[in-house]
């Protein structure tokens, strides 16, 4: 009886030894497709390309003519388009779009301006790449210092997180600057 209790002890020690084993580090895969873009239609004195295999435009909820929300529903984020006449305002409409980004300046890491010119087209105007946990991601405003003057901006449906939402954040700045530098007036 001695010996089988020894040897009860004994598988007893060796059996609760813990072979400790990291955790591989976990990455987040997330992959969006290529985007197509498409040349939009439609009754606003401006045209620009959208993603087709992302994203569905719809009138803005605000009652304003020619505000646009360009949605992703893959993504839960949505580019807002504000479109605005100029009517001897121009200088209030480049303050207020100036100032824009300066409200996320709180929770913002940086904010990197970044001057868009196109004579060609007539389109004149600045993106700006949001970096940390603030509300927009990337905006911009673009005019032609005459008649038009458009600002877009990209939100989440989401607590801003940027770790969390870098992959769609990034895609949907890609996107932004593209409708950006597609813009025309009619």
């Amino acid at each position: 009886m001695k010996y089988v209790a020894i040897l009860f002890l004994m598988i007893c020690v060796w059996s609760c030894q813990d072979n400790v084993q990291p955790k591989p580090n976990a990455y987040l895969a997330l992959n969006y497709p290529e985007p197509i873009y498409a040349n939009t239609t439609g009754t606003c004195p401006y045209t620009f390309e959208v993603n087709k295999k992302m994203a569905t435009i719809k009138p803005s909820k605000v009652a304003m003519h020619c505000w646009i929300d360009i949605t992703y529903p893959k993504l839960n984020g949505t580019i807002y388009l504000t479109y605005m006449p100029v009517e001897n305002n121009l200088t209030q409409l480049l303050t207020d779009a100036q100032n824009l980004p300066l409200q996320h300046t709180v929770k913002a890491d940086e904010i990197l301006p970044s001057i868009y010119a196109n004579p060609e087209h007539k389109t004149y105007g600045t993106f700006y790449m949001v970096k940390g946990d603030a509300a927009s991601q990337a905006q911009f405003y673009l005019t032609d210092s005459v008649k038009h003057f458009i600002t877009g901006a990209v939100y989440f449906e989401a607590k801003p997180n940027f770790d969390s939402i870098l992959p769609a954040a990034a895609y949907l700045q890609r996107d932004t600057r593209h409708i950006m530098e597609t813009i025309r007036w009619k």
